[in-house]
C-alpha cells in the first residue's frame, strides 16, 4: 500500500508538513552549519571574539590549505585508511563464515555460541579500557596500526556475526539442500550460493562498520600515543594548541574527517537501504 500523496492531505496536514519538516531539518543541520561557518573564519575574527557572528573576513581556502598541508592531517588520514579498510574486510569475512555456520549447522552448543556473540555486544566498552590497554602492551601491539586493526576486528565481529546470521537464517534452506545434492562442497556452497544472496546485507554492514571504525576516538586515544599510529579522529584533537585553540582549523579538520563517511554512505545508499529492508516483506 502506497502512502497518500501530499496533495491529497487535509489543509492542516499540509501545513504541519510544510512547517515541521524544514524546522526539523534545520535543527538537525544546525551543528554542521555552525562548524562550517567557523571553518571559514579568519584568525583575526577569533582573536576579536567573533565566534558566533557572521565572519568579517572569509578564510575558507587558507584554513583548509593549512589543515591539509601545514599539519600532519594527511598522515592521520592515511592511518585511518590503513586501519579502517582491513578492519572492515576482516570483521565481515569472519562474521560471514561464523554466521553461515551458526545459521546452517545445527551442532550442539549452537545457541550457546550465538549467546556469546550477543552478550559481547552488551559489555560496556569503558569496563574493557584498562584490560585491553594492558593486553596490547604485553603483546607489543600498543601504538601500532596492527593493534588497532586486531582490536576493531575482534570487537566488530560479534555484532557482524549476529547481523549476518539472522540474514542467512532467512534464506530458503532448500537452496542449500539443492546445492549439496548437485555435489557442491561447503566452501562452494558458501562462496557461490550464500555470499551472492546476502550481498545487500554485506554492503549495509560494510557501511556501518566503516562508520564505527572511522569515527572511533575512544579506543584510538587509549591504544595510541603520539602521531605514528594515530587516526584522523585523534589528529583533529591534536590541532588544538597548547595554550590557545584555533577553532577555525579544528572545524575545518572535523569536516574533512567526516567527509569519507558521508561519501561512502551516499555512494552506497541504495545497497544500504536494500540490506536493511532485506526480507522485510517476506510472508
Amino acid at each position: 500500500m502506497y502512502p497518500t500523496p501530499v496533495s491529497r492531505w487535509s489543509p492542516l496536514g499540509r501545513k504541519v508538513y510544510k512547517t515541521s519538516l524544514p524546522i526539523a531539518l534545520l535543527i538537525w543541520l544546525l551543528p554542521l552549519i555552525a562548524v562550517f561557518v567557523t571553518s571559514m573564519r579568519s584568525t583575526d575574527d577569533l582573536n576579536n571574539g567573533n565566534y558566533w557572528g557572521w565572519p568579517e573576513k572569509f578564510a575558507l581556502v587558507e584554513n583548509y590549505r593549512t589543515v591539509l598541508f601545514s599539519s600532519p592531517m594527511l598522515h592521520y588520514f592515511l592511518n585511518s585508511c590503513l586501519i579502517t579498510v582491513p578492519s572492515v574486510i576482516g570483521s565481515i569475512a569472519l562474521a560471514a563464515m561464523a554466521g553461515f555456520a551458526l545459521a546452517t549447522y545445527p551442532f550442539k552448543g549452537n545457541n550457546s555460541v550465538l549467546g556469546v556473540f550477543v552478550a559481547g555486544n552488551f559489555v560496556p566498552i569503558q569496563v574493557l579500557m584498562i584490560p585491553v590497554r594492558q593486553l596490547t602492551l604485553h603483546l607489543g601491539l600498543f601504538n601500532t596500526l596492527e593493534g588497532l586493526i586486531l582490536f576493531h576486528v575482534s570487537f566488530q565481529t560479534g555484532f557482524c556475526t549476529l547481523f549476518l546470521r539472522n540474514f542467512i537464517k532467512e534464506l530458503p534452506y532448500e537452496l542449500v539442500e539443492a546445492a549439496r545434492i548437485e555435489g557442491a562442497n561447503e566452501w562452494q556452497l558458501f562462496y557461490r550460493i550464500i555470499l551472492p544472496l546476502i550481498a545487500p546485507a554485506l554492503a549495509a554492514l560494510a557501511i556501518l562498520v566503516f562508520t564505527f571504525v572511522w569515527n572511533d576516538y575512544f579506543w584510538a586515544l587509549c591504544l595510541t600515543q603520539g602521531d605514528d599510529a594515530a587516526p584522523i579522529t585523534v589528529g583533529v584533537a591534536a590541532l588544538k594548541g597548547q595554550w590557545t585553540t584555533a577553532w577555525n582549523l579544528v572545524s575545518a579538520g572535523s569536516l574533512l574527517a567526516a567527509l569519507p563517511s558521508v561519501v561512502i554512505f551516499f555512494a552506497m545508499q541504495k545497497h544500504f537501504i536494500a540490506g536493511l529492508t532485506f526480507g522485510a516483506t517476506k510472508g
